[in-house]
């Protein structure tokens, strides 16, 4: 089955085409990040405007590059949250109405889910139902989670974070710095150059159940102090704003960022005991956290799955896959279905 996704949760405009579940075809993305760059972070306002422009010339591109015909799309799956609620609708609407128009099914998909599935869309990754049950860290500006997948639409989370996710962190770390955003990439690029052991910024532990809505607080993160840390260090240490120190200053964050982040999974996996860890998200486009997790992986002997890193970011290849994998609400639910913002993992409203 060859199924036209459609992502726009957030601030990329995507359209894919992906085959049987695995088979990507197609997959374009109009990237809003210049025209974030100057506000220092997603402005709604321009999201969905730049969605409303771009949209219907990006999924004309998925199909060309596809080399398939309109008649030889069987389905059409969309992202109806959690997102931004005007980039969310945005989507929503197109997908509705093409599929009107087609006369094919409409299937809406959870975005933390399409993450999830990423990692099988790389060539020769094994199928979905085979690795279950797994371990998953999803990693990204909006969301960090642990959680347990013991088959394909089943999930139990098993932490979070309780204030920043580690996308937003980096974002908010590299504007103290006075590096660009998107801040992710600009400290990855930067830290690389520099020392991670130069400076002592905490790894905040979560210490009360109290704040973490009864999940464990082993399995939670906190990343807040760690932004109030770095302000605190800059304010006492101006010259870090400038090199030869701005490196060693921006390696040690980010240090302390995946340390977090992998401590966490290592727990995890101590815990739940699963023979396969799973990692997703823009997050997971840092190299440094991708040579940690893989580093863990093999000291404790469990197979690792990371998405190949156009998948990594929003993408609508995921959102197709995990359709055409037989996923996603369908029929009437999904006719009936309007943007949820704050969808949570396995819900379906």
């Amino acid at each position: 089955m060859n199924v036209l996704g459609i992502e726009t949760s957030c601030d990329e405009t995507a359209a894919a085409v992906v085959g049987d579940g695995g088979i990507v075809r197609s997959n374009i993305v109009f990237s809003q990040v210049a025209l974030h760059r100057p506000h220092g972070g997603v402005v709604p306002e321009i999201a969905s405007r730049n969605h409303l422009e771009h949209l219907p010339r990006t999924i004309e591109r998925s199909l060309t590059q596809s080399g398939l015909e309109w008649s030889q799309i069987q389905a059409v799956a969309v992202t109806y949250g959690p997102g931004l609620a005007s980039s969310l609708l945005v989507g929503l609407s197109a997908a509705k109405a093409l599929a009107l128009q087609l006369k094919i099914p409409l299937i809406g998909i959870n975005h933390l889910e399409a993450h999830l599935y990423s990692v099988f869309l790389t060539p020769g990754a094994p199928r979905y139902e085979t690795v279950c049950p797994f371990l998953a860290l999803i990693v990204s500006g909006g969301h960090t989670c642990l959680v347990r997948v013991t088959a394909p639409g089943h999930y139990r989370r098993l932490g979070q974070t309780i204030d920043d996710a580690a996308g937003e962190a980096f974002d908010k770390g590299a504007k103290l710095l006075g590096l660009e955003y998107p801040g992710g990439p600009a400290i990855d690029r930067l830290g690389a150059l520099g020392s991670a052991s130069c400076i002592a910024f905490p790894r905040t532990r979560v210490s009360s159940a109290a704040f973490t809505g009864g999940l464990s607080p082993s399995l939670c993160f906190s990343f807040s102090g760690l932004k109030t840390a770095l302000l605190y260090y800059l304010r006492e240490n101006p010259a870090a704003m400038h090199e030869p120190l701005l490196k060693d200053v921006a390696a040690s964050f980010q240090e302390a960022i995946i340390t977090a982040l992998v401590s966490g999974v290592e727990r995890a996996l101590q815990r739940e005991r699963v023979q396969t860890l799973v990692a997703a998200g823009g997050v997971v486009l840092n190299s440094r956290l991708r040579v940690k997790l893989l580093e863990l992986a093999a000291g404790l002997e469990v197979r690792i799955l990371l998405p190949a890193r156009e998948h990594c970011a929003d993408n609508a290849a995921m959102v197709a896959g995990l359709a055409g994998n037989g996923q996603g609400l369908t029929g009437e639910e999904a006719w009936a279905l309007d943007a949820s913002p704050n969808l949570e993992l396995g819900a379906t409203n």
